[in-house]
């Protein structure tokens, strides 16, 4: 497996959940992989998110979906060991959602096991409709861990680096998988992926087991509470192009009277942290391959928007096909 840079070494740009789970997939199918990214880990925007599986703010649905039942289904598997991976199973319920709404996520709905439409005794006062089911909820600094283990364990190295383009990476890997999340702005550029910030309170959990979500597709202001072993995390916001990572302690405020109304207990808890992320939004997810100026492949896997765990294996099988393709 060689190319004309006279490497066979796969250059993975981004070292988030979609960098990752890539890179674990391309060093499992054999390839040799190195990861490069300008943050560690515990620094990305993976890093700060819920870690709730279900598609939020991602385009185009139907590609969405299916990625999603696929990460679905290897995240579910990886809840046998949650301790080792962070990925957890969890029931919860989504609000606002009804049988019947033509939001785009039917395969979703029908592919998800067990999920069912909620009862009216299992819904917050003011919500008419919902779904019940029982979901991966991933505690992402530990995943993210996970990951970076799996992948060393696969023969394959991480790298702090910060980029000036992809053809920098070009010039000495094989082929580059470019999974730079909001980065992609600059290093493509792409002017089409924004920041959609989000901010998250976490409070000592006052009993709260189950996930909650009452969160519309195109809302800026949205309500969850996502039961981790690190405490029970508020939500959230969805600020387009918002691009400040400090957290707002008025907005923190409304967080917390928000997740409060389903869940009265939540008014008291002691606030333990506050994050932001800024989610890699774009009109639609990138992936494909495309030649660089200097002649290398370069296989974008970027624009996941609010959804990247959600979908980061479905992405990651898709990325290992075009590497082989490319590579021949």
């Amino acid at each position: 497996m060689t190319s004309d840079t006279g490497t066979d070494e796969v250059w993975v740009v981004g070292g988030g959940v979609i960098g990752l789970t890539s890179a674990v997939a391309l060093a499992e199918d054999g390839h040799r992989v190195r990861v490069v990214r300008r943050d560690a880990a515990d620094a990305t925007t993976s890093a700060a998110a819920g870690g709730l599986c279900w598609p939020y703010r991602i385009r185009p649905y139907e590609r969405a979906v299916a990625w999603s039942v696929r990460s679905f289904q290897v995240l579910s598997a990886l809840a046998r060991r949650p301790e080792e991976t962070g990925a957890r199973l969890v029931t919860g319920t989504m609000a606002g959602a009804a049988p019947g709404d033509d939001d785009g996520l039917s395969a979703w709905y029908a592919a998800v096991p067990g999920l069912r439409p909620a009862r009216p005794d299992e819904l917050p006062p003011g919500a008419a409709a919902g779904w019940r089911a029982r979901t991966p909820l991933v505690d992402m600094p530990a995943h993210l861990r996970y990951l970076e283990r799996r992948l060393t364990a696969a023969g394959g190295t991480l790298e702090r680096r910060a980029l000036a383009s992809l053809e920098e990476a070009g010039r000495t890997a094989s082929v580059v998988v470019n999974c730079s999340g909001l980065g992609a702005r600059e290093l493509v550029p792409d002017p089409e992926v924004r920041p959609v910030q989000g901010q998250l309170v976490i409070v000592a959990n006052p009993g709260v087991r189950e996930w909650f979500v009452a969160a519309d597709g195109g809302a800026t202001d949205t309500t969850y509470l996502l039961p981790q072993p690190y405490g029970l995390v508020l939500g959230g916001t969805a600020r387009e192009d918002a691009w400040s990572r400090e957290p707002d302690p008025a907005v923190a405020e409304a967080i917390v009277a928000r997740c409060a109304e389903p869940f009265p207990e939540v008014a008291r808890a002691r606030v333990l942290a506050h994050r932001v992320g800024l989610r890699p939004s774009r009109p639609a997810v990138r992936l494909e391959a495309e030649r660089l100026p200097g002649g290398t492949w370069c296989v974008h896997n970027y624009g996941h928007g609010g959804a990247g765990v959600t979908v980061a294996w479905g992405c990651a099988e898709e990325v290992v096909g075009w590497v082989r393709r490319v590579l021949g």
